[in-house]
């Protein structure tokens, strides 16, 4: 008969009676045995062939069909997964299943056919199934009623929480972690007698979860909120430990003992070789997998020159090695209803399952004790009136006449009328009639016992806490995971960059790279220095900058636009090393070139009246507070608005009072104070800092402290000409102005490179120490010369110097740096 029915109707009621089904019968745990109906028919399954954890192992593929085809009625694999997975010792923290063979790895590596392995119950599993069979739980048909199947099992201990559970249903999920024995079993025996406790209370005994992987876990604000609404995040951490190499002088290892919960080791070391391969990760030499019997273990061997801590911090950042648990404590209320579940809440669940399991057994017990009392009763009736019971049963026909004559005669019921005929005559012997009153006494004490634990919760609850410290006593076992109270602190990479001085060198196609000024030998002034390789064809040495690891770098480019990174973040390499493109860690634009790096100490960004001075190529100059540069986004921000033509050729620091010092190429030179140029906005223009000829531009530009005690000019030229000059002799003029010579160009010494303020002190103040500034200068072709200045003369302004560095005719001096 076909019955027509509305189409969205159907599929509301359809989709909805799917969802329950997942919900209740697949995916989610029940809160009082803590299993999902596949794990309870394989627990089940197991009872049913004798399993136990005293027999002897049985293939799995026996288990598994005897599991589908008497109560699981799916696929193979299914059943078999889940069995896998309860035998897994890295899955499990208390393993359900006793397992022989291949049974997977915490590689990901798939178990073996079940052909192959064999199984039978952990010795904990009993626990879960003990009593079962004394009406503790309610049982129900199979799915084709050719059986009866537990609906949940009597469980002496909390699985759910012991275990935990992951699973995901239709429009839920679950994932409750597992925790430790010892820790569970203490908190339900404080709960017992103590109903009000709080989840405070609770946690002085459950520390947190208790991973079978061992690990590190964050924050005990996260587990107390995980625990307290049944949802939270969790941060945890693989155990890892830096030690010298094994291998002599070849740098440190990083050697890592245990990992995250549910964290593939294979490829977690996949991952590790990727991220050296794609240099995400810079500093590894070798990893390597020395995991065996004894535990997990990966060496990760370390270049001589990596900074261990700082490798360390990357693995955390870019691998599983650090990951958050997402904390939902989903479960099954009474088996029907998805509830979320706080700690307090799930343990009352299984102590409220605990309390009718040990109820009902206690009467099932109370029952058979009774039946045994009345037994015995008649028995004891019968051995006190023996010669009329024996004379009674002579006299009848045949055993119904006799089984009616005792009922008659003695006042028996049937079942003391049947046991007083299937007694045996050495029961009449004295030592078995005394046996009869003995035991007549001892089941009546127990009954008298079980009758007071149902009638006294009292002595239920110390029962039941009693059951629970022996389970603990057999069972617990010590914490695995370590729980550390603060939040997880990664320690920064600029915490373990030693602070040393260093330089960083831009090339003209943008290429940077930071070097050792050791990397720069000393040597006396006139020499043809060192030199540079690595540079590419026609690629000229742009920039020269010194900076303190730890220093921000401002990156400012032609455009006018700045950029910000730390000098520890720019790639070291040396004197002969090409470096590496800056548009791989800084977001230039398409043609944009740096012209200038200026590095900012923490110092001096939080000085009260710091601010940066920009000069372009035509001499325009602006001053802008360095507070607007913090932050400096990845896609960099405007720092002056240029006009059209100009170019963004220098940045400095200036404070309150100081002085600036501007040359140009023609060897023109102004002095003017800080105050002569206003404080403006990024985006303004800024104001002329001095009147340049038309073949004339800017060449350099320093600062003078107010508070300086460096007296002295040391300008340097195309050609490698350089003296110093007293500072002052460049007298203070107003900005705006032509300016005065600071140095003879000729065709001998070519146009005026750069020009710094240096110290005219030949000892340290205070000491006979010769003061050990220095300088290095570089050529547009990497040719590079590191000299102490005490070897360069003091001149006028208007002399041209003596030579500083002997540069081949195609070459000429591109940039100085003071040490």
């Amino acid at each position: 008969m076909e019955i027509k029915r509305d189409i969205s109707k159907e599929m509301q009621e359809s989709f909805l009676d799917y969802a329950m089904s997942v919900i209740v019968a697949r995916a989610l745990p029940d809160a009082r045995d803590g299993l999902k109906p596949v794990h309870r028919r394989i627990l089940y399954g197991l009872h049913d062939l004798g399993l136990t954890s005293q027999a002897k192992l049985r293939k799995s593929a026996l288990v598994v069909g005897d599991v589908m085809g008497k109560y699981h009625p799916h696929g193979d694999a299914a059943i078999y997964d889940t069995l896998v997975r309860m035998a897994q010792h890295f899955s499990l923290r208390y393993p359900l299943v006793h397992g022989q063979g291949n049974f997977g790895s915490i590689d990901g590596d798939n178990a073996a056919a079940m052909r192959y392995t064999e199984c039978k119950m952990e010795r904990i599993t009993g626990e879960l199934l003990r009593d079962i069979e004394k009406d503790t739980v309610d049982f129900a048909d199979n799915y084709d009623a050719s059986r009866k199947e537990p609906m949940v099992l009597p469980a002496a201990i909390p699985q759910l929480l012991l275990n935990g559970s992951l699973g995901i249903a239709v429009g839920m999920a679950t994932n409750i972690p597992p925790h430790n024995f010892h820790e569970v079993m203490a908190a339900l025996r404080h709960l017992i007698f103590h109903p009000d406790a709080e989840i405070a209370d609770l946690m002085k005994w459950i520390k947190g979860p208790d991973f079978p992987t061992g690990g590190v876990m964050f924050n005990v604000r996260d587990i107390t909120q995980a625990y307290t609404t049944g949802r939270g995040s969790i941060i945890t951490r693989g155990e890892a430990e830096v030690i010298s190499s094994e291998k002599g002088n070849r740098g440190e290892q990083i050697i890592i003992t245990s990992l995250p919960y549910q964290t593939n080791k294979a490829e977690l070391i996949v991952r590790m070789a990727d991220l050296v391969h794609e240099k995400k990760i810079e500093g590894i030499r070798d990893i390597r997998d020395e995991s065996d019997k004894d535990g997990l273990r990966i060496a990760i061997d370390l270049k001589q020159d990596a900074i261990a801590q700082k490798v360390l911090n990357a693995l955390y950042r870019h691998t599983d090695l650090e990951k958050p648990f997402h904390v939902n404590m989903i479960a099954l209320k009474d088996g029907i209803q998805p509830q979320t579940f706080t700690l307090k809440s799930l343990l009352e669940e299984f102590l409220r399952h605990r309390f009718v399991v040990v109820e009902r057994r206690t009467r099932f017990d109370l029952a058979r004790t009774e039946e045994r009392i009345h037994i015995l009763e008649g028995l004891k009736k019968a051995l006190d009136h023996i010669e009329k019971v024996i004379k009674t049963i002579k006299e009848s026909e045949d055993r119904p006449a006799a089984h009616a004559a005792l009922i008659k005669q003695f006042k028996l019921s049937d079942a003391q009328a049947h046991a007083i005929l299937e007694m045996r005559l050495a029961t009449l012997a004295g030592l078995e009639r005394k046996k009869v009153e003995a035991e007549l006494k001892e089941k009546r004490d127990l009954a008298i016992y079980l009758r007071g634990i149902l009638e006294d919760k009292e002595k239920m609850r110390t029962l039941i806490d009693e059951e629970f410290a022996l389970a603990t006593k057999i069972y617990g076992d010590e914490r695995r995971t370590r729980v550390v109270a603060s939040a997880v602190h990664t320690v920064s990479d600029e915490d373990v960059v030693p602070e040393k001085e260093e330089v960083v060198i831009l090339t003209e196609a943008n290429y940077l790279k930071r070097v050792s000024p050791e990397e720069f030998r000393l040597q006396r002034r006139g020499g043809r220095g060192l030199l540079g390789k690595g540079l590419k064809e026609e690629d000229h040495i742009w920039v020269f900058a010194r900076a303190n690891t730890h220093d921000d770098l401002l990156f400012f480019t032609d455009k006018g636009k700045v950029y910000q990174t730390k000098m520890y973040e720019i790639p070291a390499g040396t004197r002969t090393t090409k470096g590496k493109v800056a548009a791989n860690f800084l977001a230039l634009e398409q043609g944009e070139q740096i012209t200038s790096i200026i590095a900012v100490p923490k110092s001096k960004r939080a000085q009260e009246g710091a601010a940066l001075l920009m000069v372009t190529k035509k001499g325009v100059v602006k001053k802008t507070a360095l507070a607007l540069f913090g932050g400096v986004r990845r896609s960099g921000i405007i720092a002056m608005a240029l006009d059209k033509g100009d170019l963004l050729r220098w940045v400095r620091v200036v404070s309150a009072g100081d002085e600036i010092l501007m040359m140009t190429r023609n060897g023109q030179s102004i002095r003017f104070r800080e105050s002569q140029a206003r404080a403006m906005g990024r985006s303004a223009h800024g104001v002329r800092a001095i009147r340049l000829r038309s073949n004339d531009e800017m060449v350099d530009c320093e600062i003078i402290a107010k508070d300086t005690k460096k007296q002295l000019v040391f300008t340097v030229s195309e050609k490698g000409f350089g003296k110093k000059t007293l500072l002052d002799e460049f007298r203070l003029q107003a900005r705006g102005g032509s300016g005065i010579k600071a140095m003879k160009v000729t065709a001998k010494t070519g146009k005026l490179v750069a020009a710094k303020i240096v110290s005219n002190a030949s000892k340290a103040e205070g000491t006979d120490q010769p003061v050990s500034e220095g300088f290095i200068a570089i050529s547009e072709k990497g040719q590079a010369i590191r000299s102490s200045l005490t070897e360069i003369p003091t001149h006028g302004r208007a002399t041209q110097g003596v030579r500083v560095i002997r540069l081949p005719a195609d070459d000429k001096l591109a940039s100085l740096v003071i040490l």
